[in-house]
């Protein structure tokens, strides 16, 4: 299986949730390939916001190699399902699928199995507590998806 985790930026959200994913993942056992993106292009290149990465890696997740990009055409035929962070990001995703791929693009935590919230907050213009709610997030949407993957 491979994952998309998209939020605007990719500097924040989805690389935190593509960073947890794969610790976990591979404590779970599953093999999933795991990659992240932004909707906008505004941090192409650049690394993770740095809070994103303190918070990340503090609780075992590491961020500090990461580099922003932006979705792409390729993106839509390579991954499995392209989970986004929230609702604005979500029309902008559908709002450049193609018809066949959007299906596979849902937002995040429903789609692992979490019924409330159906967002994942945007850190960016917040502080330390509300990287680390997340990052809790992240952690939450992953073992529910991990739970969901494996049957339990």
């Amino acid at each position: 299986m491979k994952l998309l985790f998209v939020c605007m930026g990719n500097i924040c959200r989805s690389p935190t949730v593509a960073a947890v994913a794969r610790v976990e993942f591979v404590r779970a056992g599953i093999s999933v390939d795991v990659d992240s993106a932004g909707t906008e292009r505004y941090h192409v290149g650049a690394s993770a916001d740095r809070r994103s990465i303190a918070i990340a890696e503090a609780n075992g997740y590491p961020l500090a190699s990461h580099r922003a990009r932006q979705v792409c055409a390729a993106d839509f035929s390579r991954f499995d399902h392209l989970l986004v962070m929230d609702r604005i990001n979500h029309r902008a995703l559908l709002g450049i699928a193609p018809k066949a791929a959007r299906e596979r693009v849902a937002l995040f935590l429903p789609f692992a199995g979490i019924d409330g919230p159906v967002e994942l907050p945007d850190p960016y213009y917040g502080g330390q507590a509300d990287f680390q709610r997340a990052l809790d997030l992240a952690r939450d949407g992953i073992g529910a998806l991990i739970e969901r993957l494996s049957g339990s």
